[in-house]
């Protein structure tokens, strides 16, 4: 099964190794993955934590490239992840 998700997982993978962190709007992630994030994103913060078990495809696209969530701002639509 693919996920919509591997283009964010391969964005932040191809980020320089330098780079220990990186702010995104929720815009900008709509725009790597080229479609929305679903509402739940945009409203609640649990979408944002899932586990990367189960059927979390969104965490695990950006946990299986080494990156986890410092912070967000569902109601600024920005999100943080740091290595």
């Amino acid at each position: 099964m693919t996920s919509k998700y591997i283009p964010l997982e391969n964005f932040l993978r191809d980020l320089p190794a330098t780079q220990k962190e990186v702010k995104l709007k929720f815009e900008q992630i709509e725009k790597i993955l080229k479609s929305k994030l679903p509402s739940s994103a945009n409203e609640d913060r649990r979408w944002w934590d899932h586990e990367t078990e189960g059927n979390h495809v969104n965490k695990r696209s950006w946990a299986k490239a080494g990156w986890k969530i410092d912070s967000l701002d569902v109601n600024k639509k920005w999100v943080r992840f740091v290595i």
